[in-house]
């Protein structure tokens, strides 16, 4: 039987509490919200993107016992998208509150819970292979993620690809940590402002081939730039793929749709410029939808595409 190749997250599934209010408060003041929901969100938001444009997708991060985990578990199970490690018996996974404003602008406050408790030997139970794409974001860099992580990604068997989100914790990590990551990472794929704050580069065509630098021969570079599309850097030459501006409603979850279709598509054998558009086409469908894990399907995509260009 023909093996298909496997998107692996490593990062924190967590759960969403999404909060729409009128205007942030200020210091010490008080709002009243319009709605409240609460969502499997964080790495579930990539794996259900991923796994919604014919991925085969595997949770390799911890989960815990309790309500949160059980709806981790279930919007994981929902979408065909296994779990590789068993839950941890002592804690529940924990939540992220998300404050939307009318503009669709989001403001996040992250609590830590069960989902911080990876290890060596749990990451290693998703065995990955060569062909696989092991996601990681730059939030599992800070500790007590870290460690471990950078332990299990060293010891992974040639030919697997690691995909890094960094994330906006990745540029203010240590140098010595970045590197270490950095080295390891065969795709990169950010927004402007992250690779902005990690090259020093005003100029966001040019932060590519910096970025680049640091990686490993042949690695990938993409660089989101929010309804403008994105920027890749291949073989050595960057281009821009053109976005699809739409009338927003939520942006929270348009970069996990973005990064979960980009990286099913590489699993797939895509090219990066094929995959990248549909990336793009999955971020301009996804912000016209409420709630973080609500990325298009593959026909979807195909649909919104064919119409875009007749």
């Amino acid at each position: 039987m023909l093996r298909v190749n496997r998107v692996i997250h490593t990062g924190q599934a967590l759960v969403d509490l999404v909060v729409e209010v009128g205007t942030i408060p200020r210091r010490g003041g008080n709002v009243m919200a319009q709605s409240f929901t609460r969502y499997a969100g964080g790495s579930v938001s990539v794996l259900a993107a991923a796994a919604r444009s014919g991925a085969r997708a595997v949770h390799a991060g911890a989960h815990g016992t309790g309500p949160n985990g059980d709806l981790v578990r279930a919007a994981l199970a929902a979408e065909g998208v296994g779990l590789s490690a068993p839950p941890v018996g002592d804690a529940d996974t924990a939540v992220c509150v998300v404050l939307v404003e009318p503009s669709a602008e989001r403001t996040f406050v992250t609590t830590l819970g069960a989902e911080r408790q990876i290890t060596v030997e749990g990451l290693g139970l998703s065995a990955p292979v060569a062909g696989d794409l092991v996601c990681v974001t730059g939030y599992s860099l800070l500790e007590p993620t870290r460690d471990p992580l950078l332990q299990w990604l060293e010891s992974l068997v040639p030919g697997v690809a690691v995909v890094l989100d960094p994330g906006a914790a990745f540029a203010s990590l240590e140098a010595p940590v970045r590197d270490r990551m950095l080295a390891l990472t065969d795709v990169w794929t950010s927004n402007a402002e992250e690779a902005h704050e990690l090259t020093g580069l005003a100029e966001l065509t040019s932060t590519l081939p910096r970025i680049a630098e640091s990686l490993p021969a042949g690695a990938l570079v993409i660089v989101r730039d929010g309804p403008e599309g994105c920027h890749l850097l291949a073989d050595g030459r960057v281009e821009h793929l053109p976005g699809y501006p739409q009338e927003p409603v939520d942006t929270n979850g348009a970069g996990d749709a973005h990064t979960g279709v980009l990286v099913a598509e590489l699993a797939a054998g895509t090219d990066p410029q094929t995959a990248c558009t549909r990336a793009n086409a999955a971020g301009a469908i996804k912000v016209t939808r409420r709630g973080p894990a609500t990325a298009p399907t593959a026909a979807e995509i195909d649909a919104f595409l064919a119409a875009a260009h007749s």
